[in-house]
């Protein structure tokens, strides 16, 4: 099934594959014991905050199967299923965990095609809706490297109806336009923020053409002068800096959907009202000097 167009005026919601979600989703990999690695401390809790987003109106969920390793994909499955129809879960291959916790490369034809089993066993699914092919390559961040053969790895599950749509993570500019000339690829996910902005024009780009950019690690990496600053911003505004830095990922493109991850019910709460926040011309101005001078 070809992706869905973009097509309305709608600014709350974005095509995500063959369904819209709404921009500001959730990411489970907090669900997880410290390190992403384990079982959560409190599995109840785990379940309460995933209970909590659908009832909220959530309906994209990003997840994998490295994280615990199984164990949020279970919890997932706990808490939600039956799926709601409109619920999208994205899931990312590409890595396993080692006893010792590490994050390995594993994106073989062998090890993609376990890792999509492992996802949809846990999450107790007959197909998966879309599926992130992370790139292993660098160890802090993406690195420059052809991705044809994992991708094509992929494809090839995709063929087989195991899987829905594609999108890739911790990416180039360039191997995304290399991805594009193997298959449609969906959504791209890749660290990006106030003070991490080195994906601009990736995002304009994607835009264009109506694919999804999901950013992870919205506080991620910012000096103690840029959280200054972004604390100053939340207090004019009367918001969280994690509240101001949602909103300003929401109005920075029509194709940018929020991710952010907690275990806790409160603080959900807190970073789903985020959606409501407009903040004002002068300070995203202020707020876009944060990336300006991150050097």
């Amino acid at each position: 099934m070809p992706p869905l167009p973009n097509e309305d005026n709608n600014t709350d919601t974005h095509a995500l594959g063959s369904k819209r979600v709404k921009r500001l989703g959730y990411g489970a990999m907090q669900l997880a014991g410290p390190g992403v690695f384990g079982p959560p401390r409190d599995r109840d809790a785990a379940l309460a905050v995933l209970r909590e987003a659908v009832a909220n109106g959530v309906n994209h969920i990003d997840t994998s199967d490295f994280y615990g390793p199984h164990v949020t994909n279970q919890i997932i499955r706990e808490a939600l299923s039956p799926y709601p129809d409109d619920l999208v879960l994205v899931t990312k291959i590409g890595a396993r965990r080692g006893e010792d916790a590490s994050w390995i490369r594993a994106d073989s034809a062998a090890e993609l095609e376990s890792a999509v089993e492992d996802n949809l066993r846990n999450l107790g699914l007959d197909v998966l809706d879309v599926v992130n092919m992370r790139i292993m390559y660098g160890v802090h961040g993406p690195e420059e490297g052809s991705i044809a053969e994992p991708l094509s790895a992929l494809a090839a599950l995709q063929r087989r109806g195991l899987v829905r749509h594609i999108g890739l993570s911790n990416v180039t500019a360039a191997q995304v336009k290399e991805g594009r000339g193997l298959c449609d690829i969906v959504c791209v996910q890749n660290q990006y923020n106030l003070a991490h902005r080195h994906d601009d024009a990736l995002i304009d780009s994607l835009a264009q053409d109506g694919i999804a950019y999901v950013p992870y690690f919205p506080l991620g990496g910012f000096s103690p002068l840029q959280s200054a600053t972004l604390t100053d911003v939340a207090q004019r505004v009367g918001a969280t800096p994690m509240q101001v830095a949602i909103a300003w990922l929401l109005q920075r493109a029509p194709n940018i959907l929020v991710i952010p991850g907690t275990s806790s019910v409160a603080h959900l709460r807190e970073n789903l009202a985020a959606a409501k926040l407009v903040l004002p011309d002068a300070e995203i101005r202020a707020l876009d000097g944060i990336g300006e001078n991150a050097g």
